[in-house]
């Protein structure tokens, strides 16, 4: 049998419809790439004033020749985090700078004057296509924004120094070098939380009457049955005191 034909039209129609499969695909790849080697804050958000939790900050190697040697993370100044400790990463040594604060922050442990304001990882390197991710646990976030921007410098073994510090703006592109940024959502309030606590008991009240409710019907049922076999006792024994009459 002849082998079927295709048009001219249906073999440009496919052409064009590969081509635009393939640039598709090249440009998510390319923008997955360029999202990769940001230095990333992860998670990316938590709610205002959360206690005892940790930030782990992502540092990708984006040069082919050279090696980071030194990771540079700035705190913000203006919503300080009073208390951090870090996490060990194998290689690097962190060095933890603080600041005096203008306003001190009132916590129930009393006043706080200090808090970090930079921390240094250095003695370590991240090769060419590899990433090494920075973990610090925090005492408290801090409440009255929406987000927390860390300033990150990222030092190549060739010099070069990468400056991630640019501040992502509402309604404008993703800039060239952005900062690690932590999204704070709303704190759960009080009265939610007392909703919550009312609601609980609600359910525990409610849970104990229907216990005790089903404990005094087992013991109703009981009695009905002790009852019952009182009664069957008591015939039998009249029957059999009869029959010894007869």
């Amino acid at each position: 049998m002849p082998a079927t034909s295709i048009s001219p039209v249906i073999r440009r129609g496919l052409r064009r419809a590969t081509m635009v499969g393939a640039l598709a695909t090249a440009g998510v790849l390319a923008s997955a790439g360029a999202a990769f080697a940001h230095v990333t804050v992860h998670p990316d958000s938590y709610p205002q004033g959360t206690s005892d939790g940790t930030l782990t900050f992502r540092v990708p190697n984006e040069e082919d020749k050279a090696s980071t040697t030194k990771v540079d993370i700035t705190l913000p100044a203006d919503r300080p985090i009073p208390s951090v400790l870090v996490t060990p990463a194998a290689g690097w040594t962190a060095q933890v700078k603080t600041t005096k604060l203008a306003t001190p922050i009132k916590t129930d442990d009393g006043n706080i004057t200090d808090a970090v304001s930079e921390i240094v990882w250095t003695g370590g390197k991240i090769d060419p296509g590899q990433y090494q991710d920075f973990t610090i646990a925090f005492g408290q976030l801090p409440t009255g924004t929406n987000q927390l921007v860390f300033k990150a410098l990222q030092t190549y073994s060739d010099g070069n120094i990468v400056r991630w510090i640019e501040e992502q703006r509402p309604g404008q592109p993703e800039p060239e070098h952005p900062a690690p940024t932590l999204k704070l959502t709303a704190a759960a309030s009080d009265d939610k939380k007392g909703d919550k606590s009312s609601t609980a008991e609600g359910n525990s009240s409610a849970a104990s009457a229907k216990a005790d409710d089903s404990t005094a019907r087992i013991l109703g049922i009981a009695g009905l049955i002790l009852g019952a076999l009182g009664l069957i006792a008591g015939g039998l024994g009249l029957a059999r005191a009869r029959t010894g009459r007869q």
